[in-house]
């Protein structure tokens, strides 16, 4: 049996991704931006610079920065909880 690979190259977004960015409109006060950093070496670094290129290009009327207390670990269930509920968009980076 022969398994398929799909591969997402970054520069170029899957026309999934572009579709559905695509109906999202930005709020009249800016979107609200979600951060998570996976808590490896230079990922707050890396974010920060993000979340800068962000706003300047959409308005941002809020950011919620969240971080994981270990790298190998998912997520808790509160800052997934949190993300959601005070969130637009949501970032997350890995970084060394």
């Amino acid at each position: 049996m022969v398994q398929k690979i799909r591969l997402v190259v970054p520069e170029a977004p899957s026309p999934q991704a572009v579709a559905e960015t695509q109906k999202r409109a930005v709020a009249k006060g800016g979107i609200r931006l979600g951060v998570l950093d996976n808590s490896k070496g230079n990922a707050d670094h890396l974010l920060k610079f993000i979340v800068e290129g962000v706003k300047a290009l959409v308005p941002v009327a809020s950011v919620v920065m969240t971080r994981k207390d270990s790298v190998s670990l998912p997520a808790p269930d509160a800052i997934l909880d949190q993300l959601a509920a005070e969130s637009d968009y949501v970032l997350t980076a890995m970084a060394d």
